[in-house]
């Protein structure tokens, strides 16, 4: 073996400063082409990057949007900035803000253009619940786990499943039914169907503000 066959090969480093913009960047298409009428071409153009930058850095779309997606988790709320205002219910409530609507909007619509491939892409399936289902699972399970700690709800309740209900009833809504999730139906939802499931009273017929 010669030195040549030992040295390090060089060549030009690739430059990952443009990634973040690339990916916010590939969301976007992703949420309002779907999965199918999205291009890499039309990511590069709306990133305002070379075809070429964006190829280095992911060789096929699967990739891409499987990055983009995943980045998607790290911008979820601190647990540690969850509200704390002393029961469930008011904690939930306090929950729902516009930006935290409007951001769970954005995730629906990314999720809706993923449908066609989640079932022929375990991986993106995975990335997808992990970045768009999950988050809010967990935060609905520390809340929840807070409230056992108290004694406001039953150490025997199911929280592991009763924290799923909010994104996958937010799901439906926007996927099948085509409807928002806004203030009244997320409400709703926590009085008429989280709160009994939790062995809490049923508040449904609370006007909704």
């Amino acid at each position: 073996m010669t030195l040549a066959d030992t040295a390090p090969k060089l060549g030009r480093k690739r430059d990952h400063t443009r990634d973040a913009e690339i990916l916010d960047c590939a969301i976007a298409v992703l949420a309002e082409t779907g999965y199918d009428g999205m291009t890499i071409d039309e990511v590069a153009a709306r990133a305002k990057a070379g075809k070429a930058t964006v190829y280095r850095r992911w060789s096929s779309k699967a990739e891409l949007v499987i990055d983009a997606v995943a980045c998607m988790k790290n911008r979820d709320l601190d647990p540690s900035q969850l509200p704390d205002t002393g029961t469930l219910r008011g904690d939930l409530l306090a929950m729902i803000k516009p930006m935290a609507i409007e951001e769970g909007e954005k995730k629906m619509q990314v999720m809706a253009g993923l449908i066609s491939m989640l079932s022929k892409s375990p991986e993106l399936a995975d990335a997808a619940n992990a970045a768009i289902v999950e988050p809010r699972a967990r935060i609905n399970r520390i809340l929840m786990t807070r409230a056992m700690e108290r004694g406001e709800i039953s150490r025997d309740t199911d929280i592991e499943t009763v924290a799923l209900i909010s994104p996958a009833m937010a799901s439906y809504r926007v996927l099948i039914l085509r409807k928002p999730v806004d203030r009244a139906f997320l409400i709703s939802l926590i009085d008429g169907v989280i709160l009994p499931a939790l062995g809490l009273p049923a508040r449904s017929s609370l006007p909704v503000r």
